[in-house]
């Protein structure tokens, strides 16, 4: 008697146990089904823009938090150079402060790392109003956020142009022109996600 009560209690916690696990089985099956779909959405639009391998690499992280949403997209997009921006100001600041450069290459420095410090400030802003767009005013929010990334993309180009020429110390060059570079190629990647997001029908 007792053993039958056991053994039906055994068969009913194994029973549990199933059902749990093929519960657990089918919700693992939906989040990666789900997860690889938001994934091939990054890969997609990213094709669209300048330099795609480097928008999915920068992206694909988040794609679990961007799912298949264009406006989640675009704003981890102008995050990603913001911090890429205040990493690369930090920089040009630390490398201001280097001894030796000639004073061409402390100007250029000088510049650089207040063209780095409005470039920073232009992104910010594009961020915050991008967590705002919609309704009657997405076309008014999305030209000024438009605006504002097309200005810093052209502070890194003036900050680089500062660095062109053979006088200019290599090494220091060097390091300017990595930081930089792999900024505006995140900046230019972004603003070709805004301007496909900026055509989008303004959402209800």
């Amino acid at each position: 008697m007792e053993g039958s009560i056991f053994s039906r209690h055994v068969l009913i916690a194994l029973l549990i146990l199933l059902a749990f696990a093929s519960t657990m089985n089918s919700c693992l099956a939906a989040r990666a089904i789900s997860c690889q779909t938001s994934v091939e959405f990054v890969r997609n639009s990213c094709n669209s823009t300048t330099y795609p391998q480097l928008c999915y690499s920068s992206l694909s992280s988040y794609a679990s938090a961007i799912q298949s949403s264009p406006k989640l997209l675009t704003q981890t997009a102008i995050s990603v150079s913001l911090a890429t921006a205040r990493s690369a100001s930090t920089t040009m600041s630390e490398l201001s402060k280097s001894r030796g450069m000639k004073p061409r290459e402390v100007r250029a420095m000088i510049d650089c790392v207040e063209e780095m410090s409005e470039c920073v400030e232009q992104l910010k802003k594009s961020v915050e109003k991008m967590s705002h767009v919609g309704g009657f005013k997405f076309v008014v929010q999305m030209s000024d956020i438009q605006t504002w990334v097309s200005a810093a993309l052209t502070d890194e180009d003036t900050c680089m142009e500062g660095f062109t020429g053979n006088a200019m110390n290599g090494t220091v060059k060097s390091k300017v022109r990595c930081q930089v570079v792999n900024l505006a190629h995140l900046t230019s990647n972004a603003l070709s996600l805004i301007n496909t997001y900026a055509h989008k029908p303004p959402p209800p």
